[in-house]
């Protein structure tokens, strides 16, 4: 080879490797969560670290491991293994996690990861938008995908995955409410004047006492049964006033409104229209998300539907509600056999105290205390149900809880709400009878 050409291809080797560094516009700092690689962007992290004997904090969600003292700061320590449903290897106390410290917008806190890799450098334009199948994750959580050296990384997009909940503006006739058992950040109802009056003056006195009483929030998910409601309720007190004055009459209001066997395990009969309603699932593996699930009767009854319908599907339902004491029961709960219909028998097993679930529909659970307002980073998953819960929740928090539905449900998926309740939002097919309410997502 001449010298000449020699010089030639060191000229083009130095041009190339300069063009390869001028496209580098995006340096992500990547790690490993269960066998996966993934990355977040370089600007989300102030440091890396190593720490261990994280402070418990009690009463918080599952995957908050505690807080930890940062240099004088106190940050909160969250587990993205445990947040994600991933397997994590158990360690002692005081053993030392690997940690990235994020900063979003004002907050400061660690994530605990498996193992940190490297800064990585690559061109924007080389991340591909996100897909279900590179990830459990739920694409909305995942800002795109990339191969670099012969490596796949998932993007998290850790500002939408940590951002706090936000109000959506409602719209200028409705009024806002407080959300059902919450603790903080409750809002008084907006004043009558903002909301576009009635004909019938009563009616909005009736709305408005159904929230005050037992925060029960009119809205198009539940407007055709207020309606009719509101007629029939006239016609009883055609002599009397048909104002609610108390819890009792507000209870009385709402009487026909629960669904069949809420709060407890459905009947035999109410269980085969749950089934005869459901689409046909041809998954090997089902997901369900089940907020709201209370004490979890109507989780186990659904787990056993579906493990008897296909049984030689994986089934994982994530079961969560605010009710603390409610969720801290559901896992151990215990039965006499004569108050369970015969459809579970099957599933169950004796005890020293009474009959319980088998051990493999309770594994089939993941029980949470977790507030479904907040971020719900549940896998994108093939049913929910969600009976008598939306109704509960402010215009906005329905909104935006109804939204999510669409956002985690896959194509074909399934949305079982209460009995008069209705999805309102584009892009679901209303699939129900016989007194299921069911919904089909027909696209994302």
């Amino acid at each position: 080879m001449s010298v000449q050409a020699s010089d030639d291809r060191a000229a083009q080797g130095q041009e190339e490797k300069k063009e390869r560094a001028e496209k580098i516009d995006f340096k992500m700092v990547t790690f490993a969560l269960a066998g996966k690689e993934y990355g977040i962007d370089i600007m989300n992290v102030k440091e890396i670290a190593h720490a261990g004997r994280f402070t418990y904090v009690p009463n918080a969600a599952p995957f908050v491991r505690g807080v930890y003292n940062l240099r004088g700061d106190i940050i909160s320590i969250i587990d993205l293994r445990v947040m994600f449903h991933l397997p994590a290897e158990r360690k002692e106390d005081n053993a030392q996690e690997s940690l990235l410290i994020l900063q979003i917008g004002d907050h400061v806190f660690g994530v605990v990861v498996d193992s940190i890799d490297k800064v990585v450098g690559v061109a924007r334009s080389s991340v591909q938008p996100p897909h279900p199948i590179f990830s459990d994750i739920n694409i909305r959580y995942i800002k795109g995908v990339i191969e670099n050296r012969d490596k796949l990384y998932i993007i998290l997009n850790v500002e939408k995955l940590f951002a706090p909940a936000k109000e959506e503006d409602e719209s200028r006739d409705a009024p806002i409410r407080p959300t059902q058992g919450r603790q903080a950040g409750v809002q008084e109802p907006a004043p009558a004047e903002t909301r576009k009056p009635s004909a019938d003056v009563n009616v909005d006195f009736v709305r408005e006492a159904l929230w005050t009483l037992r925060r029960f929030g009119v809205t198009p998910v539940n407007e055709p049964w207020f309606k009719a409601r509101y007629d029939a309720w006239k016609r009883e007190r055609s002599s009397g006033d048909i104002q609610l004055k108390d819890e009792g009459d507000a209870d009385q209001f709402l009487s026909g409104f629960y669904s069949p066997h809420t709060g407890e395990l459905w009947s035999d009969d109410y269980a085969d229209r749950v089934l005869a309603a459901l689409p046909v699932i041809q998954a090997r593996g089902i997901n369900v998300w089940n907020p709201g699930c209370g004490k979890g009767y109507e989780t186990y009854s659904l787990a056993c539907l579906l493990k008897a319908k296909y049984p030689e599907c994986r089934v994982k339902i994530w079961a969560n509600d605010s009710d603390l004491l409610a969720i801290s029961m559901a896992p151990n709960m215990v039965f006499m056999i004569e108050d369970v219909p015969e459809r579970y028998h099957e599933f169950m097993v004796e005890g020293r105290n009474g009959w319980t679930f088998q051990q493999a529909i309770r594994d089939s659970i993941f029980f949470e205390f977790h507030d479904v307002l907040n971020a719900n980073p549940v896998p994108p998953v093939d049913m929910i149900l969600c009976r008598d819960t939306v109704s509960f929740m402010t215009e906005a928090e329905q909104k935006r809880l109804l939204a999510d539905f669409g956002e985690k449900a896959k194509e074909g998926a399934a949305l079982i709400l209460g009995a008069r309740e209705r999805m309102p939002l584009d892009g679901w097919n209303d699939a129900g009878k016989d007194g299921v309410s069911l919904f089909v997502k027909t696209s994302r």
